[in-house]
């Protein structure tokens, strides 16, 4: 079974996107093989402000030609053949998805999103490129939760030229919860 991986780049203090969702602080590092990371996937989940922001920087068209499942009870449609939206029954659909052959689903920003799957526990990875520096606000890594949910680390790198640390670790599901 597919994997569903929430990957994002996130501040030490906690946050993936600036207070207006802008992303400049995170730096380019030759050392990060883009390439690779991209390669891991077929499909992107996203959220609509997260579509929104990414359709606007790619004409409209999902970011690196990835088939995209769009979140969202307000979005009527994706202007672009590879960009579907997911309006109801989203655990059940992305659950399908998970079902379906291929690669890893990258969940793609979105700290809501990413909140409403975890505690549907579809989310099987986090891998969190912690960038050194301190925002002081903007979107959150997760949304407040009184849920808890237990990590194990799987790997974690250092990049010397950027000092991002890159931190993956594997969701532990319970029955309980």
């Amino acid at each position: 079974m597919r994997k569903l991986v929430y990957q994002v780049a996130c501040s030490l203090d906690g946050f993936i996107a600036g207070p207006n969702g802008e992303y400049d602080w995170i730096p380019e590092d030759p050392e990060v093989d883009f390439t690779k990371l991209v390669a891991r996937f077929d499909t992107l989940l996203m959220g609509r402000t997260t579509w929104e922001t990414a359709a606007a920087q790619h004409d409209g068209a999902p970011p690196f030609g990835l088939d995209t499942f769009i979140v969202s009870t307000t979005l009527d449609h994706a202007p672009h053949p590879k960009a579907q939206v997911i309006s109801n029954d989203v655990e059940a659909r992305v659950a399908q998805l998970k079902e379906r052959p291929g690669k890893d689903i990258w969940l793609f920003g979105g700290s809501e999103l990413f909140g409403h799957m975890l505690a549907a526990q579809l989310v099987d990875s986090v891998e969190l490129a912690i960038v050194p520096i301190i925002l002081g606000s903007g979107i959150p890594f997760a949304p407040p939760s009184e849920q808890r949910t237990p990590l194990e680390l799987v790997s974690y790198r250092m990049y010397s030229r950027s000092g991002i640390a890159l931190l993956r670790y594997s969701v532990i599901k319970s029955a309980n919860r």
